[in-house]
């Protein structure tokens, strides 16, 4: 297979099935599935994570099926698999951090030694199509930061996952819509309690004071400080939601704002403060999930200069 080929680089790889069994990483090389035959994440900053190996061989690793919580690369002793100093936000794990930005899909693929439960003994098995939904920093079993992503499998309809251009393109769009049945797990966010917050502070950002006017009234957007569903589990209540703009829900979601108790703001990527968050006697917002929040999301980030971990392998 010719690995220049545009089409080998993200989504589907044409002629591959998913479910398809290989027996080392040097068929999964020739194949096209993941062009690395040691590290566990293939991709570059500038355009995103290809594919990754979910191997067992982080101690951080969750592997829940159609879930995956991943542990970036760096960091970990290859002989005993513990994480033995920090890890930093390069390389594969910024890669990882752009599939999320650019939402095209990776490619996942199990090594059967690490999930016995996933039916045999040797090899490695290519499992289609995730999506980067979140990633944060955590402290890691053995104490080292760590940067963690949670990738959902992409749900299939008639029997296939149909593939992402590894580019932007104008789509041909269809003049003819059609439906299509299908059965989804979702969390149910309260509406009552976004609207709520937004009312208490007039669609008012917290963080920069803007309202957005709109035909049909302002717009501003709720957005949660710790996150809802696994591994976050954070509630649905409004101690747990703030009112931002787009701009700055973005920014909050990607951790490049940090809250402290006092609330004030500040960019995590110049250090700077930006001010305190706009407050209203009626909408308390919980300190506990502030402090969620700047663990999980803030720290550990370091700028394009910063240090990169070593190669890694088997991610």
């Amino acid at each position: 297979m010719k690995h220049d080929d545009a089409t080998s680089l993200f989504g589907l790889v044409p002629g591959v099935d998913v479910g398809r069994v290989f027996a080392d990483r040097r068929q999964l090389y020739d194949a096209g599935v993941h062009r690395q035959l040691q590290a566990g994440i293939c991709g570059t900053k500038q355009h995103g994570a290809q594919s990754i190996v979910v191997s067992g061989g982080y101690e951080d690793d969750e592997d829940h099926g159609d879930v995956i919580i991943y542990t970036g690369q760096g960091g970990r002793d290859p002989g005993t698999g513990q994480q033995v100093k920090d890890q930093a936000l390069t390389l594969g794990n910024a890669a990882l951090v752009t599939s999320l930005t650019t939402g095209v899909p990776v490619r996942v693929v199990r090594s059967l030694n690490g999930h016995q439960r996933k039916s045999r003994p040797s090899g490695y098995r290519y499992d289609g199509l995730f999506r980067v939904e979140d990633y944060w920093s955590d402290s890691g079993r053995s104490g080292h930061l760590v940067w963690r992503y949670r990738l959902v499998q992409l749900a299939r309809v008639g029997g296939a996952i149909t593939p992402q251009p590894p580019a932007p393109a104008e789509p041909v769009g269809r003049t003819t819509l059609t439906r299509v049945e299908s059965k989804v797990q979702r969390i149910v966010r309260s509406t009552s309690v976004a609207d709520f917050v937004k009312r208490v502070h007039d669609f008012t950002c917290q963080v920069c004071g803007l309202r957005l006017p709109t035909p049909t009234g302002a717009y501003a957007e709720a957005a949660h400080v710790r996150g809802l569903g696994r591994p976050h589990n954070g509630p649905d209540v409004p101690a747990n939601v703030l009112c931002l703009c787009p701009n700055h829900h973005t920014l909050f979601d990607f951790g490049m704002l940090s809250i402290d108790d006092d609330l004030m703001v500040t960019d995590v990527t110049t250090g700077d403060p930006l001010g305190r968050l706009a407050s209203n006697k009626a909408h308390e917002i919980g300190l506990e999930y502030l402090a969620y929040h700047r663990t999980h999301h803030s720290r550990g980030w370091v700028h394009e200069a910063g240090s990169a971990s070593g190669p890694d392998v088997d991610g």
